[in-house]
């Protein structure tokens, strides 16, 4: 037997007041802090990418393995920085 508490649209509907309930106490972000974010945004998605590419080149170096490594280490570091971001954006 659900609860009338275990509603997602229920959920869903409490939560969206107190979201706007929030936004009528503290109104909206400054031009500034939403720069911020999107420059967070960048570097969340960024740094593990170029993190994967430095760790790939390192271990081709190390194995002699031309661009072997590389390449699945920037994949598997965009995936890491998609998540990470995809993630940050959607924090409750």
């Amino acid at each position: 037997m659900t609860r009338p508490g275990d509603d997602p649209l229920i959920i869903e509907a409490r939560l969206r007041r107190a979201r706007r309930d929030k936004w009528l106490r503290e109104g909206d972000m400054s031009v500034g802090r939403r720069f911020a974010q999107i420059g967070v945004l960048g570097w969340i998605f960024v740094v593990p990418t170029l993190g994967g590419m430095f760790l790939g080149r390192w271990l081709d170096e190390q194995f002699g393995a031309g661009i072997f490594w590389t390449a699945p280490c920037l994949v598997l570091g965009l995936c890491v920085g998609g998540w990470t971001a995809w993630n940050w954006m959607n924090a409750k």
